[in-house]
């Protein structure tokens, strides 16, 4: 992203900044408060110094310092906000329902995911016309549960339901919020409920995911603050029902037990959908997608040496195994030995052909 760009054009700044003011590492500190917080209180720290320093300094060396310096923080405070608002805009886009069908039908494998969503969708649909026909609607809630591995595709299909819940009227905004133990907990006693409501407030209009949402009551002896959290959020189940869908996900064991840890909990989900793991040809699958979207390109020998090599992750696979995210590590891999694979050959040309071609000596030697 462009705001990645200037963040570490910043940051050597800032070390530039050190060096030549004698600061030790004072400009450094404070861009790191900037570029990980968006801190107001940094950014005016960081102007006020400069002025500081040049005054203490004042020579031809460092003239050009101080307007650089800032220069860079502008451009890099504003292309965070120019991100933030594009991020929004993309979260409230009205996307037409056969659109999200076709990227719902696109993704590989999900046979039964896919089939359940689209039931959800149907059976909504015809609460809406219920609705305008003035005819009574079901109190069945908008919110899930999808339980199943890492890497199976539920953070992706919940973007996809917000969206259709958005196209079909149920949702006013259709904004997609993740969140984990650490959104939805404080470190101090009493901050946890308003945290969580806080959350709540975003997340209203749309879809607020919650990946492991175990986690939250993992400590269930020990952490009262957990414990609070759920509380406020089964309550916010109820009360935004209409306009807020909740997704929790997880391993299906450990869903279990967070069901288990609030009495009236489980009967605020109408839709528990279960996420298989993929099948060695969807994993090939999955690998051709990757490839095709970052424009290389694979060839038969490539393509079964990827899949000898997953179906031995597969033979040796125990109950957590992360499907896609192995693919995506195996892809990162596979990559960068081709990049080193170029490197070494530096007397060819690095044409369009070479950079694209993936090779099977790329794919990564098993471990025994």
């Amino acid at each position: 992203m462009i705001s990645d760009y200037y963040k570490i054009k910043l940051e050597k700044e800032a070390n530039k900044l050190d060096i030549i003011y004698g600061t030790g590492n004072d400009f450094e500190k404070l861009v790191a408060e900037i570029t990980t917080n968006i801190a107001e209180q940094a950014s005016l720290l960081f102007f006020k110094k400069i002025g500081e320093e040049q005054k203490k300094k004042n020579s031809q060396e460092t003239a050009k310092l101080p307007s650089e310096a800032r220069e860079l923080l502008f451009a890099f405070l504003g292309s965070r906000q120019i991100e933030s608002m594009v991020d929004v805009l993309k979260q409230e886009a009205n996307f037409p329902l056969p659109e999200l069908q076709h990227n719902l039908d696109a993704l590989v494998g999900l046979e039964k995911v896919k089939r359940q969503v689209e039931d959800l969708i149907a059976y909504n649909q015809i609460q809406q016309l219920r609705i305008k026909k003035g005819l009574a609607k079901s109190n069945r809630t908008l919110h899930m549960a999808f339980l199943g591995n890492p890497g199976t595709g539920k953070t992706t299909v919940a973007r996809i339901v917000g969206h259709m819940y958005k196209a079909i009227g149920l949702l006013s905004k259709g904004q997609f919020i993740e969140a984990s133990r650490t959104d939805l907990i404080a470190e101090y006693q009493g901050q946890t409920a308003i945290k969580v409501k806080r959350l709540i407030n975003r997340a209203k209009g749309g879809v607020l995911f919650i990946d492991e949402a175990y986690s939250i009551t993992e400590n269930d002896h020990a952490d009262s603050y957990g414990k609070e959290s759920l509380t406020e959020l089964t309550k916010a189940l109820e009360d935004y029902r209409d306009d807020l869908v909740v997704i929790v996900a997880g391993y299906t064991d450990l869903m279990e037990q967070f069901f288990e840890s609030n009495p009236g909990l489980k009967s605020r989900f109408n839709s528990f959908i279960f996420f298989e793991d993929y099948s060695i040809d969807e994993l090939v699958d999955i690998f051709k997608n990757i490839c095709e979207k970052g424009d290389y390109s694979v060839d038969e020998a490539m393509i079964e040496k990827v899949r000898l090599w997953l179906q031995n992750k597969l033979d040796e696979k125990d109950g957590n195994f992360a499907n896609g995210r192995v693919v995506r590590n195996l892809f990162d891999d596979i990559t960068m030995n081709q990049a080193k694979r170029l490197l070494r050959n530096t007397h060819e040309e690095l044409d369009k052909n070479l950079l694209e071609k993936l090779l099977p000596e790329d794919v990564p030697e098993l471990r025994g």
